[in-house]
């Protein structure tokens, strides 16, 4: 059996996905566990993509959003921090 991946792969990952999906695509918790569990096969479980997003939220480098569902996206930044 393959060695389990790592919270940092598994996050930074997501973070990819969520990055290169921007203004096209809201992540949902329950999608994102299916894109990593398919991309990491073997390596990655739910309860260890469960613990990246966790990761990823805590750091600040995601956020929870709601628009008629809860969301997972990168902050937006308002007009005055530009």
């Amino acid at each position: 059996m393959a060695e389990q991946a790592t919270v940092e792969e598994v996050s930074e990952a997501m973070f990819k996905m969520i990055r290169d999906s921007m203004g096209q695509k809201k992540w949902k918790a329950t999608d994102l566990t299916k894109a990593v569990t398919e991309l990491f096969g073997e390596r990655c479980d739910k309860t260890l993509a469960k613990s990246a997003i966790r990761e990823l939220i805590e750091s600040g480098k995601c956020v929870y959003t709601y628009f008629g569902g809860s969301f997972i996206e990168i902050p937006h930044k308002e007009g005055a921090e530009n």
